[in-house]
């Protein structure tokens, strides 16, 4: 298996690290099952053509220049450090990321594989790449990628989402699943022997991890319909209600959240919800039930419900692991 790990100036430091040492563990490991898969010859490559290349937080690191490296039966492209949606996508529509736009169209053209995690996922749908495709970034970034890239099926709950010659994963340490994701697809086997020895447990979901009120802020009725919510959580919800509150119809209201965040508002609510109840679960000794009429909902059980389904945990858990 020939990989090529695209790296780019200001390259996520643990995301290209996590992407290497997974595959190289890997490779390392193979020799340990009573039939080994195939090899995995890792390089780092520069679109650029020029190396060593400088990562976000100063280092170098030295790759072979794209042109040069050869073809590859997979392309991983890392993410990059723009702790802003809009930095980040002025940059991958600019001159400056075309190198990178035409070294995934080169590798595709090749028959190779993609890959991408966190910002990385956004040079793949600017070459279109991930159109008509299921696909996943950064929790907090799936604002900004879903207005960007209407066409592409985003599902920014996951943490990997694998699809027809393309797989895509989350935010930041979101490469440890994309890595042991690829390992995974070539050998169940390798890839659980990998997780053992490097202690990566499962993480099937970024949802627990987002916070409702950073994706409000992508737009202002978003936001203040977030604002109502937390101000009324032990209350019953009419989205019609709190859209005259607001002062604009059921159905603005409606397509607002839809198109900033890609769900209802009934959704929406139920996240925020179900957010502060992790909150008082964690940092406070009150009963399940009262927990739960706090955050709106009729009874513990209800609750728990909710966050075994939407969460993947229970209270318990989160007690035990404030």
């Amino acid at each position: 298996m020939r990989v090529s790990v695209l790296v780019m100036d200001q390259v996520f430091d643990s995301g290209l690290a996590a992407v290497l040492d997974v595959l190289r563990t890997a490779d390392a490991l193979r020799g340990e099952l009573a039939t080994p898969p195939p090899s995995w010859q890792v390089r780092c490559v520069n679109p650029a053509g020029r190396t060593p290349v400088r990562t976000a937080a100063g280092h170098t690191v030295d790759a072979v220049p794209f042109p040069e490296a050869g073809p590859a039966d997979l392309l991983v492209v890392p993410g990059l450090w723009y702790p802003r949606a809009e930095r980040l996508t002025a940059w991958v529509a600019s001159a400056a990321a075309e190198p990178a736009r035409e070294a995934v169209l080169a590798a595709r053209a090749q028959g190779a594989a993609l890959a991408a995690a966190c910002a990385g996922t956004f040079v793949l749908a600017e070459t279109g790449a991930l159109d008509g495709l299921p696909a996943t970034t950064s929790w907090w970034l799936a604002p900004a990628f879903r207005k960007r890239y209407p066409q592409v099926d985003l599902d920014e709950r996951r943490m990997v989402v694998p699809a027809p010659g393309v797989t895509t994963a989350g935010a930041a340490l979101a490469h440890l699943d994309l890595a042991l994701a690829l390992v995974r697809a070539t050998s169940p086997a390798l890839a659980e022997l990998t997780s053992r020895y490097l202690v990566l447990d499962s993480r099937p979901s970024q949802a627990g991890y987002a916070i409702p009120g950073h994706l409000a802020r992508t737009d202002p009725l978003v936001d203040a319909f977030e604002r109502h919510l937390r101000g009324h959580l032990d209350e019953p919800l009419s989205i019609a209600g709190v859209a005259r509150e607001l002062g604009v119809s059921d159905r603005t209201l409606q397509r607002a959240v839809s198109a900033a965040l890609g769900m209802t508002p009934i959704r929406f609510a139920q996240q925020v919800r179900l957010e502060q109840a992790v909150h008082l679960l964690r940092t406070t000794d009150l009963p399940l039930d009262t927990v739960a009429r706090r955050v709106g909902y009729e009874n513990g059980t209800t609750l728990a419900t909710l966050l075994r389904r939407r969460l993947g945990t229970t209270p318990g858990l989160l007690r035990d692991h404030p």
